[in-house]
């Protein structure tokens, strides 16, 4: 049975997403890190990872962008989930009770106009959603929230104060299945991601786009990150759809001649919404 890295524990998103992606046949370790997540695939304590990668209220997840570059990982896989925070605290409970509510900073960023209101309520960063409910479910912290999702407050016993505080009700998360590999080009895949840089000539990203274009390939997705090592010089990541490889590999070739480098960081199946 394959290990599958998550960041979080039971009760988590990303646990989540293990479950509907791998149903039972995986075992799932969790990290409380996507950096630990990351390493553990890296240096093959785990097969697969799974992370997070953009949100549609709050955008792009750098960092994770990075650590799976820097790492050399491969995209494996992608999967889309609504994210529906629920704000919970110990049964019994009332938000008038609370003085301070717990969540990973993304949840808290999704929440934070439900907040302003509650003059009382201070927001606390936390490492895990989960974690936070099942800390306050084990210690039976009294005037402490969380923020979570249903089956965390199912599973830690916590009582749901408010259900479906985020601001954007319309809250989905891409996440992505990474691994040490890539996949078998023998696999029916349709989707890729890549990293590449260009010199600041005139056109030069134009020129790149029309190729895209050119051989019949979506531009799904464009972020850029700075060249740590290189002043106001950036990379760009892209995510891609095509109808056959070979067109893709025709593209990447053109697109070789005009960038500085070039990058696949994964070809995998595009997970259709």
């Amino acid at each position: 049975m394959k290990k599958v890295a998550i960041q979080g524990i039971k009760g988590s998103y990303h646990y989540q997403v293990a479950k509907e992606y791998f149903n039972d046949s995986v075992k799932i370790i969790e990290f409380l890190s996507f950096d630990e997540v990351a390493n553990s695939v890296s240096n093959e304590i785990c097969e697969l990872g799974i992370m997070a990668i953009e949100n549609s209220i709050a955008g792009s997840i750098i960092p994770n962008y990075a650590l799976i570059d820097g790492l050399n990982l491969n995209i494996v896989g992608e999967y889309f989930i609504n994210i529906n925070h629920q704000l919970m605290a110990l049964p019994g409970s009332s938000i008038d009770d609370l003085k301070v509510v717990a969540s990973h900073p993304m949840a808290l960023l999704q929440c934070k106009d439900f907040f302003k209101n509650f003059y009382n309520i201070t927001l606390v960063e936390d490492k895990d959603t989960a974690e936070v409910a099942k800390r306050i479910s084990e210690n039976k912290i009294k005037n402490t929230g969380a923020i979570a999702s249903v089956y965390a407050s199912e599973l830690y016993g916590l009582e749901i104060l408010s259900k479906n505080i985020q601001t954007i009700k319309n809250n989905e998360t891409r996440f992505v299945v990474i691994s040490k590999n890539p996949l078998s080009k023998d696999l029916e895949l349709n989707k890729a991601s890549i990293k590449f840089s260009l010199s600041h000539e005139t056109g030069s990203l134009a020129s790149v786009l029309n190729t895209l274009n050119e051989f019949d390939l979506n531009l799904t997705k464009i972020q850029s990150l700075p060249i740590i090592e290189i002043p106001w010089k950036y990379s760009f990541f892209i995510d891609i759809t095509f109808k056959s490889v070979s067109d893709l590999n025709k593209s990447l070739k053109h697109i070789e001649k005009k960038a500085e480098l070039i990058k696949i960081l994964g070809v995998y199946k595009n997970k259709i919404k």
